[in-house]
């Protein structure tokens, strides 16, 4: 793991996400970090009013660098030995280019910030951050703002021990892992085990076999609310990062998005690290 790529927007979460992966470099071995900003140009219709003002490009191209610069120097001092931070603009759209930005930067991880509100679920919606989750399919590391490195000593796993074979992305999952050296907690979250089959056992010893470099603790756990399992779970055991497969069965959907039924009251401080099938 050699670059990690950092989108900003120059505000101060997005200060705090470059600041944690600065800090986060030396335990992955990192020596490149990308500040990266993508600015879009509105690009006016004829005939159709609008009550945005013309900007000209060439001077939003050169707001965006002077952000990026100003950005760079002033997170310069925190980089360790041997760690270098380089910067990038490009008049795009985020979510729709990003994954041309990771292959052209050779990044291996994301760190991205999440800005407003209190609760996850008014935090994350809309935002940038959660379109870059969708779009790409490079890890990224979701930094809450008021979260400071100390180092990832603990993770939780969150698995529903469905379909492990087919859906876990193993590669990806134990190159994190073992950059990160951390105790690995497993959980499944239940309620009078609505969703055990006879598969489970099955799936259990399977996911135990992909991870078994790794010494991973499993906790099942009876809770009508998976999202308040999780989060309940890795603030008991004081965990450092949450780990989950976006697309599995919808579990990142269900703890990003609104609903009518059921709010997240849930202030995090724990970063979440989003890998994809």
């Amino acid at each position: 793991m050699k670059t990690i790529l950092v989108p900003t927007d120059f505000s101060d979460t997005a200060y705090n996400a470059a600041t944690y992966a600065l800090s986060m470099a030396a335990q992955l071995k990192v020596d490149r970090i990308v500040l990266y900003h993508a600015y879009e140009l509105i690009v006016p219709i004829p005939d159709v009013p609008t009550s945005i003002p013309m900007v000209n490009p060439d001077d939003l191209r050169i707001a965006s660098q002077e952000g990026l610069d100003k950005m760079q120097k002033e997170l310069l001092p925190l980089a360790a030995e041997g760690v270098s931070i380089v910067t990038r603009a490009d008049n795009t759209l985020l979510a729709a280019t990003i994954d041309d930005v990771v292959k052209q930067e050779e990044a291996t991880l994301i760190v991205m910030g999440i800005t407003g509100g209190s609760k996850v679920e008014e935090i994350l919606v809309g935002s940038n951050t959660i379109d870059v989750v969708k779009h790409t399919t490079c890890p990224v590391l979701i930094v809450p703002g008021k979260a400071s490195f100390k180092g990832i000593a603990k993770i939780v796993f969150a698995c529903d021990l469905r379909q492990v074979a087919d859906t876990t992305p193993i590669a990806p999952l134990k190159k994190l892992l073992a950059a990160f050296h951390a105790e690995l907690h497993v959980i499944n979250i239940d309620h009078e085990s609505r969703h055990f089959s006879t598969d489970t056992p099955f799936e259990t010893l399977m996911l135990d076999t992909l991870l078994e470099d790794y010494q991973p603790q499993y906790h099942f756990i009876d809770n009508p609310d998976v999202v308040q399992g999780i989060t309940e779970f890795a603030e008991n055991i004081h965990a450092d990062m949450i780990l989950t497969i976006p697309k599995k069965h919808g579990l990142f959907e269900r703890i990003f998005k609104r609903s009518n039924t059921a709010k997240l009251a849930y202030q995090t401080h724990i970063p979440l690290l989003a890998i994809h099938e």
